[in-house]
């Protein structure tokens, strides 16, 4: 009886011993899906971040097209007006002596001559500086690639890396607003 009674004893916790093992065996296989699962959540906040920084660039990209836009029609609009109140003043000298119409009318050539001047000057500086473009492109890469290199802590990443980046990019585009004379001293 004792023999029966420990043979049962001794297959039951070796059983129950199994049972143990394959139990911490689930719970370790749960925890590795929970914690694959948390990856996936911080690599889909990563992205996600990344979208909204492509969004807010490209909201300020249009902003700029707009406001780029805005100037060159006020400046078509300004050579417009030029152009009409030149031509009445030949018209009204053209009425008047022979004489008083030749002035007039040189006048009015030496005007409409420095009103290209001024044109040509609004067009050298149009458009972004690299200045401007080397501190947003260098900003959008350091913030993505310092979300990407801080595991723990993305968002403190995406900061620092943006700073660092905008830092970076302005001097460089700087220095190249200097070489192509953008930019004096």
């Amino acid at each position: 009886m004792k023999k029966l009674f420990l043979t049962g004893f001794a297959a039951t916790l070796i059983l129950t011993s199994c049972n143990k093992d394959e139990k911490i065996q689930t719970a370790s296989l749960e925890q590795q899906k929970l914690d694959y699962q948390a990856r996936q959540i911080d690599l889909e906040k990563q992205k996600l971040a990344i979208e909204k920084e492509k969004i807010s660039f490209e909201k300020q990209k249009d902003s700029l097209n707009k406001v780029a836009e805005a100037k060159e029609a006020e400046r078509k609009a300004e050579a417009n007006r030029v152009a009409r109140n030149s031509t009445p003043r030949r018209s009204s000298s053209s009425g008047s002596s022979g004489g008083g119409g030749g002035s007039s009318s040189g006048s009015t050539a030496s005007n409409s001559g420095s009103s290209s001047s001024a044109g040509t000057t609004a067009t050298q500086k149009k458009g972004w500086s690299s200045a401007a473009k080397g501190t947003v492109i260098g900003t959008v890469g350091g913030a993505a690639a310092g979300a990407i290199i801080s595991k723990k802590n993305p968002g403190l990443g995406a900061v620092i890396g943006g700073v660092a980046g905008g830092a970076t990019g302005y001097t460089i585009g700087r220095a190249n607003d200097r070489k192509t004379g953008r930019v004096q001293k």
